[in-house]
């Protein structure tokens, strides 16, 4: 992982394409180190002029002559090759290269940036970019950015991967008042990436929420573990663009992002802690919340208003989410009712009345917030003609700070007449909503992170002694040497097998006699099945037989596969008809994999047979850093969960048998990374085991 002190807290600065001339970049980025209060050297590079913006301005970096913690790069692409090599030569140790024509804009710009990527790593140089707006810290301060804004210092950390997007924010910012510990805007990610940037944040003492906005992740295996890291420290919040086809598309197009599987980054974030936001307005509605009020000890919520709609609005939105309503003890009701009007409503949400003014929404307020069955409470307050926005304000703030440990969220459903009112909730921290949806969706997201602080805190590998993986890779040459890409029903077993996989014995026969024999070996019944790589479906062209008892059978439903093969697949290639025990009707339950190109093997796990594309009951997990535990997790959130606990009368299932399956599965498909799908349909599950009856692997 990239040590990147000297990257935002740098003690000497160059700006290479320093510029004198106002409105070109070079310019800008002299003038904002200036203006920012930067407390460090600052160096203009630019071999035509000797002074800008008041400073000594150097030919090139060498000229300097003493090395500089970062290079802030604004030249032509076809130029910037020559000046990365000469920083590389003056012991630069990071750059930022804000120029464009890179990857972004196809083959030839490709070549470049992997060529700039070279040099930098050769000398050891870390690299923001290319293509991007540059970086901040409002904390150092240090402006490395071509923005026109330098935003108010906070504690939220923002990572872009879209320049755009970034400047949109930061102008936005102004207005709103929001404040920032550190931007980063990330460019092409031709070396550094949002999992350098994410992990620095987390050890960041300035940073109290870490906000990214991103197309692709560059690598998979470190932003998993990356991840898992700095969600324990502080949230982590993620808005990823692209989840649609055309979306991934447009990513692809502006970046040059590689566009990944988005079921595999929702479950990256799932098994990593990371919350994911879905737009922008969610994105930074969290952020307000999680920079200003605690984390919530539990899911449940008070609600206090002045109008009955809204209570009955926020209540449904509550229930709709990971939230619920609070239910008050005797004695906090009885208070209420004792001190509210009678007409007031008493048991959450809490109805004030319009005529409420800051006194009754103090004392309704204090009552439930003392309540140890409140999380966490939702304050809102709709304008009517006796309404005291400001006073209410205030009662809401100091009652807050009676009860620090509680977080509360207003909405003020109106106008000019309760401006003033929510800008002194948001001045002091208590994020304020014009409605009271995002107020809860961002409570929501609280909640869902204090319960994603509990997942395990260390990384463990699936541990398995009585596995042959040698075994296994033989199998898989002999596949490959063979010119194929899909295993045979027989090899696959023998590969299930080699990890400890209990699989209903299966032999392959070439002739009926062999056949015969391999049955009676096996013991009846027995299910027969055409060897072929190139038929998927072979139920659907008379290519199984279930339920053959004898040997005579045996021989007999030999030949008629065969001979419905070839009438409706003539030039499918048949290696022979495997002879497998036919197991007793069990649970019937399928595990998969298929591998993503960012994260690697995603396991499934749900009810299998007929019901798979029926139902889609499935719940997915990354085999990378898969746990025991986790599996145990991944099998409570589907619907197959509640046959395996025994329903209606049905005895309970080896739920542990199960999960040793995926275990072992897991392991089996990180161990071979040629393996790039994998289906065991169906598994049977039974009160004592589970086996498997169908495995399909696929290999690249």
């Amino acid at each position: 992982m990239a040590d990147l002190h000297a990257f935002f807290r740098p003690q000497k600065v160059a700006i290479v394409g320093a510029s004198k001339k106002p409105g070109k970049i070079g310019n800008v980025l002299v003038r904002n180190m200036i203006s920012c209060g930067y407390p460090g050297r600052i160096y203009p590079v630019n071999p035509k002029e000797e002074e800008i913006e008041g400073l000594r301005c150097f030919p090139n970096v060498g000229a300097i002559g003493e090395r500089v913690d970062l290079v802030v790069i604004a030249v032509p692409a076809s130029q910037v090759i020559d000046v990365a090599k000469e920083c590389g030569l003056a012991g630069a140790k990071n750059m930022v290269v804000i120029s464009a024509g890179f990857k972004e804009v196809g083959k030839e710009g490709l070549i470049l940036e992997r060529e700039l990527t070279h040099i930098c790593r050769s000398y050891g140089m870390g690299l923001l970019g290319p293509n991007c707006v540059g970086m901040m810290d409002t904390h150092v301060p240090i402006n490395a950015s071509f923005s026109a804004v330098f935003p108010k210092q906070g504690n939220i950390a923002f990572i872009s991967q879209s320049g755009a997007m970034l400047v949109a924010i930061l102008d936005w910012s102004i207005a709103s008042g929001l404040g920032f510990s550190r931007i980063v805007s990330l460019g092409n990610k031709a070396d550094l990436n949002e999992a350098d940037f994410i992990a620095d944040a987390a050890d960041d003492p300035n940073t109290r929420v870490i906000l990214c906005y991103i197309e692709d992740v560059a690598r998979g295996q470190q932003f998993l573990q990356v991840a898992r890291a700095a969600s324990r420290k502080k949230p982590v919040i993620i808005l990823k663009s692209g989840a649609s086809q055309a979306g991934a598309q447009a990513a692809s197009s502006h970046t040059g992002a590689l566009a990944g599987s988005d079921l595999a980054y929702e479950t990256a974030f799932k098994q990593t802690g990371v919350i994911r936001a879905r737009s922008m307005a969610e994105l930074f509605d969290l952020a307000v919340a999680f920079a200003h009020q605690p984390v919530p000890k539990g899911n449940r919520v008070a609600v206090v208003t002045n109008a009955g709609g809204p209570g009955i609005v926020t209540t449904d939105s509550i229930e709709m989410s990971e939230l619920t309503m609070a239910r008050f003890s005797k004695e906090t009701s009885q208070e209420l009712r004792a001190n509210l009007p009678r007409e007031a409503a008493i048991y959450n949400p809490v109805d004030v009345l319009g005529d409420a003014g800051e006194s009754r929404y103090r004392f309704a307020l204090t009552k439930v917030l003392a309540d140890q069955s409140v999380d966490s409470a939702v304050v809102l307050l709709c304008p009517t003609a006796v309404t005291e926005p400001e006073q209410t304000a205030r009662a809401i703030i100091e009652t807050h700070r009676i009860y620090p440990d509680k977080p509360v969220l207003a909405a003020y459903m109106g106008g000019e007449t309760l401006a003033e009112g929510a800008r002194l909730l948001a001045q002091e921290g208590i994020p304020c909503f014009t409605f009271p949806e995002p107020a809860v969706r961002a409570l929501s997201g609280m909640v869902r992170y204090a319960r994603a602080r509990e997942l395990p805190e260390e990384e463990k590998e699936l541990e398995l002694n009585d596995i042959h993986p040698e075994a296994v890779k033989e199998i898989l040459q002999k596949v490959r040497q063979e010119g194929r890409l899909t295993l045979l029903g027989s090899e696959a077993s023998k590969v299930a097998e080699g990890y400890g996989i209990p699989i209903a014995p299966i032999i392959l026969a070439t002739n009926p006699d062999e056949a015969a024999a391999r049955a009676q070996e096996i013991g009846f019944p027995v299910v027969m099945k055409v060897a072929s790589p190139q038929i998927l479906h072979k139920t659907d062209i008379g290519g199984v037989k279930v339920g053959i008892e004898r040997p005579q059978e045996v021989k007999k439903a030999f030949l008629e596969i065969i001979e419905n093969v070839q009438r409706f697949l003539p030039r499918a290639v048949i290696h022979g008809i495997e002879i497998q025990k036919m197991m007793p009707k069990g649970t019937e339950l399928i595990i998969g994999m298929s591998r993503d190109v960012q994260f690697g093997p995603l396991i499934a796990f749900g009810l299998g047979g007929i019901y798979v594309n029926l139902l889609k009951d499935v719940s997915f997990r990354l085999a990378h850093g898969l746990t025991r535990q986790e599996i145990q997790k991944m099998l409570t959130e589907t619907r197959a969960y509640t046959l395996l606990r025994g329903y209606r009368g049905e005895k309970p299932k080896d739920i542990s048998a199960i999960v040793e399956i995926i275990a072992r599965t897991a392991r089996l498909v990180l161990d071979f990374p040629e393996i790039s799908e994998m289906d065991i349909n169906p598994v049977f599950a039974y009160p004592d085991g589970a086996f498997a009856l169908d495995i399909k692997i696929t290999i690249s």
